[in-house]
Order: C-alpha cells, then sequence, then structure tokens
C-alpha cells in the first residue's frame, strides 16, 4: 500500500509537471478556436501552424545558425575550460589560490554589469554582425572550470606521476588521460553549454541585425513579439516547439551522463 501510495504520488505530480508541454505540443496541432481549452487531445490533427512559421520566417537558416554557435561555444568551453580546470587542480603555481577565488567571484556578478563593456569590445573589434561576437565571449565558463577541477580532483596522482615519468607533457596527460576518464563531466559541460548558448537571447539582439545571421531563438522572439505571428496562438506555440525541441532531445540523450556526473562531481544536481 505505501508504494502504491508513493508512485501515485509521484505519478500526479509528474503530469501536473508535464502538463503544460503536453498542451503546448497539442496546440499547435489543433484549430486556434479550440486552442482555448484545457484538453491535450486534438478533435483534429493539423499542421498549418508549424507550415505558417516556416512560411513566415527563415527558420531552418536560423536553426542552423544556432547549432553551428552552440557546437562552437561548446566545443572551445570543454576544451579552454577543461584546461584551466586542469591547472587548478593538478598544477602548482604562485597565485593559484587567489586565482581560483577570483574565478569564483565572477559567479557572482551578473551579465547586465559586463554587458556594455563587452558590447563596446565588439564595436572595436569589427565583430558586431558576425559569429566571432556570439562566439568569443562565451568560450570560457566559470561553471564548467569548477566542475571539471572538482573532477579532476577525484583521479589519483599516481596516475599522473606515472605520466610525467614516461614522458608526457601536461597536454597529454589532460587530453588522452583527463578526458577519457571525465566524459560524464565532459558531456554535463556540454549539455549546460549547449542549453544556455541556444537559449540566449538578449546579447543576440544586441549584437546581430542581420536576419540571415539570426539565431533561432532570436528569430523566435522578433517574430512572436514583432507582430509577424499577427496574433495567432497556435503560430506562437508552433515556433516556440521547434526551439525547444532540439534541446529536449539532446538532454534525452545524455541526461544518463548528466546524473552520472552530477553524482560524482561532489556537485548536487
Amino acid at each position: 500500500m505505501k508504494k502504491i501510495l508513493f508512485y501515485s504520488f509521484l505519478i500526479f505530480w509528474t503530469i501536473i509537471f508535464l502538463y503544460p508541454f503536453l498542451w503546448m505540443i497539442s496546440a499547435t496541432l489543433r484549430p486556434e478556436a479550440e486552442i482555448g481549452g484545457f484538453g491535450i487531445i486534438p478533435s483534429s490533427i493539423s499542421l498549418k501552424s508549424y507550415w505558417t512559421v516556416f512560411q513566415k520566417i527563415p527558420i531552418i537558416r536560423a536553426f542552423l545558425n544556432s547549432l553551428f554557435v552552440a557546437t562552437m561555444v561548446t566545443l572551445g568551453v570543454i576544451v579552454f575550460s577543461s584546461m584551466i580546470g586542469y591547472s587548478l587542480a593538478r598544477l602548482d603555481f604562485r597565485g593559484k589560490k587567489f586565482m581560483f577565488g577570483l574565478i569564483l567571484f565572477t559567479m557572482t556578478l551578473p551579465f547586465q554589469i559586463t554587458l556594455i563593456p563587452q558590447y563596446i569590445l565588439m564595436v572595436k573589434f569589427h565583430w558586431t554582425e558576425t559569429f566571432l561576437a556570439l562566439i568569443i565571449p562565451f568560450m570560457v565558463n566559470t561553471f564548467a572550470i569548477i566542475l571539471f577541477r572538482q573532477h579532476f580532483l577525484t583521479i589519483p596522482q599516481d596516475l599522473i606521476d606515472a605520466a610525467r615519468i614516461d614522458g608526457c607533457s601536461e597536454f597529454r596527460i589532460l587530453f588522452q588521460i583527463f578526458w577519457p576518464l571525465s566524459v560524464p563531466a565532459i558531456i554535463t559541460v556540454g549539455i549546460i553549454t549547449f542549453m544556455t548558448i541556444w537559449n540566449e537571447v538578449l546579447w543576440p539582439l544586441i549584437v546581430i541585425h542581420e536576419r540571415n545571421l539570426m539565431t533561432m531563438p532570436q528569430l523566435v522572439t522578433i517574430f512572436v513579439v514583432g507582430g509577424q505571428a499577427e496574433g495567432l496562438m497556435g503560430v506562437k506555440l508552433a515556433a516556440a516547439t521547434l526551439l525547444a525541441l532540439p534541446i529536449i532531445i539532446a538532454y534525452s540523450i545524455f541526461q544518463r551522463y548528466f546524473i552520472e556526473s552530477m553524482a560524482t562531481s561532489g556537485l548536487k544536481s
């Protein structure tokens, strides 16, 4: 009886949690006049809302732009943040503790504080209206540095000493020894970074104005807020569904590694 009550409780709250997502997907498939209801089973299925989105905005081009930007930033964060995390975890140098404390301090600063100075730098470098403005400023991530550092501290020092005796450089130790032992941490950093960059709206709105260079969240935001959707709720929800779908698929595939890393890196999910 206790198990029945326990699982009934979990199922109830799962339904409560999933209902808005299911309703959103259902609303994109039903006639506009039926969207106001609470039901999730449409009387008839229509792809008109999705067709309207593809007709009105270059959603495929925006998808490819977002995919390119998010992928490049994710790769950069994994490479550079793992290098910094390795140096903070396994190398001894003057000012190491101060540098780690400074990195921790940057986590307390809101993004809005550095927004204007960062934009001025993009203008000075002539990177506005280019993908460089969307990629370069985000290629080092504080959370990724800390997660890699915590994970690298769990790897035995004897393994590093043996590699150094065999003549391995620090780069070889990192990329050929630490990386294969840190797959869950790498995937976790990859998922979080990819999701963060994929959902970024404010910064692209500031540095990108050419429609062919816009990312998917930026284009969908302009489409919904700017009036191109013509007040049609089904069309707005269809654009939002297309925006959320890649993230849902990516997390569904890699969630096992994400949970494993959270359990072994000293952080709580």
